[in-house]
């Protein structure tokens, strides 16, 4: 029941029950990607979409993916995609998450702030 309840009120943990109906209804699988997205296409038409396998972040969608849901490509990707060498490796996004950027002085950052320098006179008003 709380599966059934989740397909119909949330878009997070993967595709509503409207978007699998229109997927099945309209959809055209075009392939998966490492992580088990799956990339579809309009039958006849030019919309793309994708349902995520896990949680819908658009971070996780790899490069070569991303150049065709964004019609930058017209084929999507053969096979595994092939970065350039200067290329670096695909990361998501981790904003939110335990694995994101503090800097230094962050109440978040778990070291402690670097004390300022020995030459530095803060202002005092007279």
């Amino acid at each position: 029941m709380k599966k059934f309840l989740l397909l119909f009120f949330t878009w997070w943990n993967g595709a509503t029950f409207g978007t699998l109906l229109w997927t099945r209804r309209k959809g055209e699988l075009v392939g998966t990607d490492e992580t088990g997205n799956r990339y579809y296409r309009e039958r006849g038409g030019w919309r793309r979409w994708v349902i995520y396998n896990g949680e819908a972040e658009a971070s996780r969608i790899p490069p070569g993916w991303h150049g065709w849901m964004l019609d930058r490509v017209d084929d999507p990707p053969e096979g595994t995609y092939k970065p350039r060498e200067w290329e670096k490796p695909h990361e998501p996004n981790l904003t939110g998450s335990a694995g994101a950027y503090r800097p230094p002085g962050s109440v978040l950052n778990p070291k402690p702030r670097t004390p300022a320098r020995p030459d530095y006179e803060p202002w005092q008003p007279k």
